[in-house]
């Protein structure tokens, strides 16, 4: 097995919008099995519970992103259940397990093809593409 500090989580609705989660802290595990099974555990603000407790009950697999490591890294997107929502003081400990979606990750066509759905085109999508470039250059920045 291989862990590794996780530093940003963005979660995909329905829609394939991506609500980003502020991580007080977090790590996942590669099993390194057959299955290429994954452990993830997001320590977030009690604020999120209710959130997390809504997608729980629905029981149903969904899409998350993940950035390991350094801000710099690409998302890595994993197809993913919640295993269990633990309350830690005004924390909660999300688990969730799965298997990454995509053998290759590039995040230049996840984020087109988000703001597509999202119903940017011609020059708007243009304008929103650039500004989330850019904004993602900020945040690998601090």
């Amino acid at each position: 097995m291989k862990t590794f500090k996780i530093v940003a989580l963005q979660i995909l609705g329905d829609q394939h919008e991506a609500k980003n989660i502020p991580l007080t802290d977090g790590l996942i595990i590669n099993k390194e099995n057959e299955e290429g099974s994954w452990i993830i555990e997001a320590y977030v603000d009690n604020k999120f519970q209710s959130y997390f407790k809504s997608i729980y009950e629905k029981r149903e697999p969904f899409e998350i992103r993940v950035i390991i490591t350094h801000a710099a890294n690409d998302p890595a997107p994993f197809t993913v259940s919640i295993h269990s929502i633990r309350p830690v003081k005004d924390h909660i400990s999300v688990l969730f397990t799965g298997r990454l979606s995509k053998r290759r990750n590039e995040y230049l066509e996840l984020l087109l093809d988000d703001l597509i759905k999202e119903g940017f085109s011609g020059e708007k999508l243009l304008n929103e593409f650039k500004a989330r470039i850019r904004m993602k250059q900020l945040v690998t920045k601090e």
